[in-house]
C-alpha cells in the first residue's frame, strides 16, 4: 500500500514538472543577453557568414518573438552610463555588436549546449531557454533523490521539493536565457556524486562542466578543495586524486582564460561604471578608485537584498545546535564558511549579487543544512 502510494505521488509529481516545463515554455522573459548567446551560435555553426547577416538575422528574429525590446529604456537610472540605450545601439550597430560577442564567449559549455539545441532543430531563440528548463527540471530531479536517500520519506521529499520549484530565484532563473540554472545544476551534481555516489572521479568531470559554464565558480571549488585537502583523511580522498582533480579544475578554468579577448577591467566598467561599445579595439582605463566607491556603495545594500543573511541565521542555529563543540567536528563550520568566503570574495571581482545568479549557493545551504538537520553523522560523511 506505502509503494503504490510512493508510485503515484511519483507520477503526480512527474506530471507536475511537464506542467511547469510547458508555463516555463511560454512564459519566457526573452532577456536582452539572448542576442549575445543567439549571435555566438550562428558565428559557430556558420562561420564564413558576415557579421552584417549575423546580426541582421538575430535581431529579426527577436523582433519577431518580442517586439520593442531593443529600444531604449529611459525608466531607470541607470547603474552603468550609457545602459540605457545600450542594447538599442547593439541593434543598430553590426560592429559593436561583433566585439560584445567576446563578453559572453567565455561559458563555452553553456554555448556548445545551445549549438547542440540548435542542431536538433530548434530556433536560436528557443535553443538558449530550453537549456535553462531543462536544467531546472534536472535539478528538481536531483533534488528529489538527495532529500529521498537523507530522509527516507518519500512524500515529505515530493513536498519539499515541490517547495524548491517554487522558490523564487530558482524560478527566475528557468525564465532567463542564462548560464545561471545549467551551471546550478551541474553544481548540483558534483555534489550529489561526491557525497552520495561517492564518485571522485564523476564529480570532478562535473565541477570541470560548471567552471567552463560560469567560470566564478573556480574560487568556490579552489577553496572546498582546500577543504578537502586539509580533512582529506576523514574525507577519505588521497593525495594523488585530489591533486589531479584539482588540476582538472584549474585547466578547465585557464582554458577559458586563454581564449578570454576582454580583462576582468573592462568587464568591471562594462556593467557597472561606464558602457564599454568597443571592448576590444577602444576600452576606457581602469579607475580604481571608482572600484572602490562602488564597492563601498554596494556591499551592505547587495547582501541585504539576498537571502545570504537570512540563511546564515539558520546556519548558525542548526549547525551550532548539532555541533556545540568547535573543536571535535569543524567540518560543517569550514564548509559553510567556504561558501560565504567564495560568495565575498565574488563579489568584489563581480559586486552584484542577483538571486538568479546565486541559486547554486543558496541551494547548497539550505540542502547542507537539511542533511545536517536529519542526520547525526558529519556533513560528508558517506550516506548508508
Amino acid at each position: 500500500m506505502v509503494k503504490r502510494f510512493d508510485i503515484l505521488l511519483k507520477i503526480f509529481f512527474s506530471v507536475y514538472l511537464c506542467i511547469m516545463s510547458y508555463y516555463l515554455y511560454t512564459h519566457q522573459y526573452y532577456n536582452v543577453d539572448m542576442e549575445a548567446y543567439m549571435g555566438l551560435l550562428y558565428k559557430t555553426e556558420y562561420p564564413d557568414m558576415k557579421i552584417e547577416d549575423n546580426h541582421q538575422k538575430v535581431f529579426t528574429e527577436l523582433n519577431e518573438k518580442r517586439p520593442g525590446m531593443f529600444e531604449s529604456d529611459l525608466s531607470h537610472e541607470e547603474t552603468a552610463k550609457g545602459e540605457n540605450t545600450y542594447y538599442k545601439t547593439i541593434s543598430e550597430n553590426p560592429k559593436i555588436f561583433e566585439e560584445e560577442l567576446q563578453l559572453f564567449s567565455v561559458k563555452p559549455f553553456y554555448n556548445f549546449t545551445n549549438l547542440l539545441f540548435f542542431k536538433a532543430g530548434f530556433e536560436a531563440s528557443t535553443s538558449t531557454f530550453l537549456i535553462s528548463i531543462l536544467s531546472y527540471v534536472l535539478i528538481l530531479g536531483f533534488i528529489f533523490l538527495f532529500l529521498s536517500k537523507i530522509l527516507k520519506n518519500h512524500s515529505l521529499a515530493i513536498f519539499l521539493t515541490f517547495l524548491f520549484s517554487i522558490f523564487k530565484p530558482l524560478l527566475e532563473s528557468a525564465r532567463h536565457a542564462s548560464p545561471d540554472t545549467l551551471s546550478c545544476l551541474l553544481l548540483i551534481v558534483s555534489f550529489y556524486f561526491f557525497l552520495v555516489k561517492r564518485s571522485f572521479f564523476v564529480a570532478t568531470f562535473f565541477a570541470m562542466l560548471c567552471i567552463l559554464t560560469r567560470p566564478e565558480y573556480f574560487i568556490f571549488y579552489s577553496f572546498l578543495y582546500a577543504l578537502i585537502f586539509i580533512k582529506r583523511k576523514k574525507f577519505n580522498v588521497e593525495n594523488f586524486e585530489l591533486t589531479f582533480s584539482f588540476l582538472y579544475l584549474f585547466l578547465s578554468f585557464g582554458l577559458v582564460q586563454y581564449f578570454n579577448q576582454i580583462s576582468w577591467s573592462v568587464l568591471f566598467m562594462n556593467q557597472f561604471t561606464k558602457v564599454q561599445l568597443y571592448p576590444i579595439s577602444n576600452p576606457d582605463h581602469f579607475n580604481f578608485q571608482e572600484y572602490l566607491g562602488y564597492i563601498k556603495s554596494k556591499l551592505l545594500f547587495e547582501f541585504n537584498s539576498s537571502y545570504f543573511l537570512v540563511l546564515l541565521i539558520f546556519v548558525v542555529i542548526i549547525v551550532y545546535h548539532k555541533f556545540p563543540q568547535i573543536k571535535k567536528n569543524r567540518i560543517p563550520y569550514l564548509f559553510f564558511g567556504v561558501i560565504y568566503l567564495s560568495v565575498f570574495i565574488r563579489f568584489l571581482v563581480f559586486p552584484t549579487l542577483v538571486n538568479r545568479m546565486m541559486i547554486g549557493f543558496y541551494l547548497l545551504i539550505i540542502l547542507g543544512l537539511i542533511y545536517i538537520q536529519s542526520s547525526k553523522e558529519d556533513l560528508f560523511k558517506k550516506l548508508s
